[in-house]
């Protein structure tokens, strides 16, 4: 058996066990995937205490909903779709709070994030490296950014906000790094078409 295959199989049994009222069964799964849980949740927000605080909320959600799983994918991939929409309601709550300060549009995103509003929307024309965003500015970003479908808006999210590599973000939505490519492009021209004349 392959060490996959293996894993999966030992977290079937522990889920087993968890459903015959073995509770030491869950301690032995968090003990299993607690690091790299928060490792991909940290990779996403950037920020380690917002990482442990939706580590432990998506253990807590995978400890009430295990009695209802049913198996039809792997206990980590039901794990890691918990974590993963924990930590993109997280981000979410963090960019409408923090969309309406104005900011240099060739500022950093963040502390540990060198993107720039230039990066995530290239413009077709060079932005001056002194224009400074206005509070309109950001928030018809946000508004923008609002409207795209949700596949769009996650992904610009993933690569121009948190700064995930094109594999890193395959592994986190489960598509082919083609179609993170593919998609990327379609999301940065459709939020372009949203801001109209703002990047003309």
């Amino acid at each position: 058996m392959s060490t996959k295959a293996n894993e999966v199989a030992l977290d079937r049994l522990l889920v087993d066990r968890f459903k015959s009222g073995d509770a030491s069964a869950f301690d032995e799964m968090v003990s299993r995937y607690w690091d790299r849980i928060f490792s991909m949740v940290n990779q996403l927000l950037r920020n380690p205490q917002d990482a442990e605080e939706v580590t432990q909320d998506a253990f807590i959600r995978a400890h009430r909903g295990l009695a209802n799983f049913r198996g039809e994918s792997a206990f980590s991939t039901w794990l890691y779709q918990i974590a993963t929409n924990l930590a993109r309601n997280r981000y979410w709550y963090w960019w409408r709070r923090k969309r309406d300060k104005s900011v240099s549009f060739d500022a950093p995103m963040g502390p540990d994030n060198e993107t720039t509003l230039a990066d995530m929307i290239p413009a077709e024309v060079e932005t001056p490296d002194d224009i400074t965003v206005t509070r309109e500015f950001v928030a018809r970003i946000g508004k923008g950014m609002d409207r795209l479908g949700s596949k769009h808006r996650e992904i610009l999210t993933l690569r121009n906000i948190k700064n995930l590599s094109y594999e890193e973000i395959a592994v986190v939505l489960g598509i082919s790094v083609g179609t993170v490519k593919s998609r990327i492009a379609r999301a940065r021209e459709s939020l372009r078409s949203k801001l109209g004349e703002d990047f003309k």
